[in-house]
């Protein structure tokens, strides 16, 4: 038996690493991967994320808390809020610090 590929057309050459797929599958995804460009770009340590929302234009709003200055207590430590926009493939586009506060602040 022979090659089931049709006479002259080149059989798919597959690659041994898998293809990434680029689109965003959901919230968690966007989040890990805001708060990965994020920490690249900033060189905090990320302390989680607060919010994640959908764009207008079919890309993702992600907060992401960040340790900015480690004191001791700890509870006096600075923390920030940036505002992470990634378009639809999770690309970064855009960030922002929209808060600064200390760990043991309460909410305004």
């Amino acid at each position: 038996m022979g090659s089931t590929t049709a006479p002259g057309v080149r059989p798919r050459r597959t690659t041994s690493t898998p293809t990434r797929e680029r689109a965003v599958r959901g919230a968690q995804d966007a989040a890990r991967r805001a708060a990965d460009a994020l920490s690249e770009l900033v060189r905090h340590d990320v302390e989680g994320v607060s919010a994640v929302c959908r764009s207008e234009d079919g890309g993702w709003i992600v907060n992401v808390d960040v340790l900015e200055v480690a004191r001791i207590p700890d509870t006096t430590s600075l923390l920030a809020t940036y505002e992470v926009e990634l378009d639809a493939a999770g690309d970064l586009i855009q960030y922002r610090r929209i808060a600064r506060y200390r760990r043991g602040a309460q909410d305004q």
